[in-house]
């Protein structure tokens, strides 16, 4: 399979940073599919320069699908922008992305120890995992982004054998079904692939216990899982069809460089102001037919019709609007029983009060005092 973007990774290789090599990605692909006809949204929440995700998108059906990405180094970040739909230079701990809304999680995350916040007051990565199990960057990722996965979603996970400890075992079998979990073919980091698609919270989870068994051999040493097949043979994970609606995919800090890139992009940063704020071109005052009765000009007043300069028989000048108040009128009776008992009630009734302030624009003395009348 000829890949068209894994040429770009090679100029990023530094800071610890590798990409997913050509091999294992073309034996990925191989085994995923899409559906004959909808839109999909794939996510890769440590996008690199993005050529993985954009080697998914190409795979699938680049005029179906819509990539994003998370990058927190700015240069690949910058990169990944180019040639994904969306992506974001920032922290995933910063990026609020929608539920259930994202049909491929590609999941290659930076591989290591968190550092240890012994000031910690029960925030951010201790509100995101259990107490148990070694406090690890790959877990912090699952965490954050498997919500993000629709039911049915597709999770393609790639992280070191050591990393798979009963804890995470856990949470794949509980999440996920239909999982698979090989060797990949380039074991410079000793790498796992791992395919899921994510069950429903309601759904019998019969085949958990068998996966979790399966998992924790492999945990355990008891047994040496295959490596990932050049050509996949089996029932291809098929990436499920977006949901309807906006897609949620924002970062919380102001970023100036990356605002003025999304203005570029779209000068009006929300889509739907026009439908929300749609302007109506205003119609040519007319004269009522005949003189308005009391009642008419109540109607006008509470509309808040009843306004303009206007110029008196005297010759003032003033300038007028009217309005609408509403008023409590406060009205108490008092009930006296057989037993001599007093039991008051207390009314509040609403009254709506019409009325007419001006501004009197006549030169002179009396010149910009205001009067108003009810």
């Amino acid at each position: 399979m000829a890949l068209m973007f894994q040429r770009l990774a090679r100029n990023f290789i530094k800071n610890g940073y590798y990409p997913t090599d050509a091999d294992t990605m073309a034996r990925v692909l191989s085994a995923l599919s899409a559906p004959t006809n909808g839109s999909l949204r794939i996510l890769d929440p440590c996008a690199g320069e993005g050529s993985a995700l954009a080697e998914c998108k190409h795979h699938l059906g680049s005029d179906q699908v819509e990539a994003f990405g998370i990058e927190y180094d700015q240069e690949r970040a910058w990169h990944a922008k180019q040639i994904l739909d969306r992506c974001i230079h920032g922290d995933v701990q910063d990026c609020l992305l929608g539920q259930r809304q994202y049909g491929l999680l590609w999941l290659n995350p930076p591989y290591g120890d968190l550092v240890s916040d012994k000031g910690s007051t029960g925030d951010g990565f201790g509100a995101q995992l259990h107490k148990s199990g070694r406090k690890r960057l790959e877990k912090l990722f699952y965490n954050l982004t498997v919500p993000a996965l629709q039911f049915d979603g597709v999770m393609v996970l790639i992280i070191p054998q050591y990393t798979l400890d009963k804890e995470l075992v856990g949470w794949i079998s509980t999440h996920f079904h239909r999982i698979e979990i090989f060797k990949a073919p380039e074991q410079q980091f000793k790498q796992l692939v791992l395919f899921g698609v994510r069950r429903r919270t309601k759904e019998a989870r019969l085949d958990a216990t068998g996966t979790k068994e399966r998992l924790l051999s492999i945990v355990n040493g008891e047994q040496e899982p295959e490596t990932l097949p050049e050509c996949w043979a089996s029932e291809p994970y098929v990436v499920p069809q977006s949901p309807s609606g906006d897609v949620k995919f924002n970062y919380v800090k102001v970023d100036t460089a990356q605002l003025a890139d999304e203005i570029n992009r779209n000068p009006c940063l929300w889509d739907q102001f026009d439908l929300k704020f749609r302007s109506v071109a205003l119609e040519t005052s007319r004269r009522p037919l005949r003189k308005m009765s009391d009642w008419h000009l109540a109607l006008s007043l509470a509309a808040g019709q009843v306004s303009g300069v206007i110029q008196s028989q005297t010759g003032q000048q003033f300038l007028i609007k009217g309005g609408t108040h509403k008023e409590k009128v406060r009205s108490v009776s008092t009930v006296v029983d057989e037993d001599n008992r007093r039991t008051s009630t207390t009314t509040l009734t609403d009254r709506f009060v019409p009325i007419i302030r001006a501004i009197d624009f006549t030169p002179g003395p009396d010149f910009a005092r205001v009067i108003e009348i009810r």
